[in-house]
Parts: structure tokens; C-alpha cells; sequence
């Protein structure tokens, strides 16, 4: 009886062809996860901006007083506050093209309505972060 020295030619285009079907699946998915932690760094710049806003609110001066934004990042463009005299406190983050290329908006309210400035909120600051032009699949699941 002879010995099988190696493999047969089909079973390395087999080997082959799997390797390719799992690179097909992995490769979008690693993407878009890239993607998605880069929105994270947004959302994690933006809690300096609701803390402020929180306690402006809570002491009835303009939401932004006192909160300088951050520096640009290679994922994140922005972090604005929306609160001059007639604000609602709206903060929105704009992402570079690496990371979507577009906002998210974290609106607070209190109560079941939106914020006045000058006005305490009547009780826990809720914040919807559904707003903004930013694709769903990467936003987190909270987000969509």
C-alpha cells in the first residue's frame, strides 16, 4: 500500500475557497465595527458637554457657559452646544469621513419636554440620541 505524500489539489481549493467565503463575511463586518468605535469617541467627547449642560440647566445660566469644546480628533470634526438665549441645549457631534461622515444630535429633556434656558428642569435630564444624518448600523443600539 503506498503513503499519501501531501495534499490533493482539490483539497487545497477547498481550503482555499473557505478562506475566501470567510474573508467575504469577516472583512465588511471588521469594518463596520471600526467605524462604530470611532462613533463611541464621539459620544464619549460629547459627556463633557452634557455635564455642563446638566448643571447650566440646573442653575438657569446658557447651556454652553463655561464648556469649551475639544480638539478635532482623526474620527470626530466637532462637539457643539447648542445654547445661546433661545437654546435647547442640543448637543451635536459631527464625525469625520473615517468614522461616517456625518452628526449625531443628543437632545435633553426633563419631564417629557425639551429644555429652556433660564428654566430648571423639572426633574432627570433624558437625553435621545436618535438624531442626526449618522447611518443606524453604526450607531450604538440606544442610538438607533
Amino acid at each position: 500500500m503506498k503513503k499519501q505524500q501531501g495534499f490533493t489539489l482539490i483539497e487545497l481549493m477547498i481550503v482555499v475557497a473557505i478562506i475566501g467565503i470567510l474573508a467575504a463575511i469577516a472583512l465588511p463586518a471588521y469594518q463596520d465595527y471600526t467605524v462604530r468605535a470611532r462613533v463611541t469617541e464621539g459620544l464619549t467627547l460629547a459627556a463633557a458637554a452634557k455635564t455642563a449642560v446638566a448643571e447650566n440647566a440646573a442653575s438657569g445660566a446658557q447651556f454652553d457657559a463655561g464648556w469649551n469644546p475639544p480638539a478635532p480628533t482623526p474620527s470626530v470634526t466637532s462637539v457643539a452646544i447648542d445654547g445661546g438665549a433661545a437654546g435647547v441645549g442640543t448637543i451635536t457631534i459631527t464625525y469625520t469621513a473615517a468614522a461616517g461622515g456625518n452628526t449625531i444630535t443628543l437632545v435633553p429633556t426633563s419631564g417629557g419636554a425639551a429644555l429652556a434656558t433660564g428654566t430648571p428642569p423639572s426633574g432627570s435630564i433624558l437625553w435621545d440620541c436618535t438624531g442626526g444624518g449618522l447611518d443606524d448600523k453604526y450607531r450604538p443600539s440606544n442610538c438607533r
